[in-house]
């Protein structure tokens, strides 16, 4: 856990990365899950038996959208502000999924401050986020998010 003692510590991190969250394991029931919150059953997702014979991945796979999901909690598993009242996810620059993340897997992420933008009571951060899985050479998922952090 990499603690930012207070504000003004920020602009002394930006270019840095800041932290890598622990493993996470994405089981199928999580997939399950996240599927039938979003409506999106499609079956590389959720028929196991299927995906074993007919997926080129063998396995069921994570939705994107879940590996992207799990970003805060991830966050806060690797990072803490102190001195924060609150923050807001503001919102993505670009979001790719290089690679499957396969029904199983270990999930972790790395959290890159890439810039800091001053604004009321507080300050706009710049993520980048690189999310990688355990055993794949590429990363699952690549991101730039945008977090609004009130003092």
């Amino acid at each position: 856990m990499r603690i930012i003692e207070k504000p003004a510590d920020l602009p002394h991190l930006v270019g840095q990365e800041i932290g890598v969250s622990p493993w996470r394991r994405i089981e199928q029931d999580r997939i399950d899950s996240f599927a039938a919150a979003t409506d999106d059953e499609q079956w590389i997702h959720v028929d196991v038996e299927r995906a074993k014979r007919e997926s080129p991945y063998h396995a069921t796979v994570a939705h994107g959208y879940l590996t992207l999901s799990m970003l805060p909690q991830l966050f806060r598993s690797t990072v803490r502000m102190d001195g924060l009242r609150y923050s807001v996810n503001y919102g993505l620059d670009r979001v790719r999924f290089p690679a499957p993340v396969l029904a199983g897997a270990n999930v972790r992420a790395r959290f890159r401050l890439a810039g800091l933008k001053a604004i009321e009571d507080g300050a706009q951060l710049e993520w980048q986020v690189e999310v990688e899985c355990e055993g794949s050479a590429k990363p699952v998922c690549v991101a730039t998010t945008l977090l609004r952090c009130y003092f």
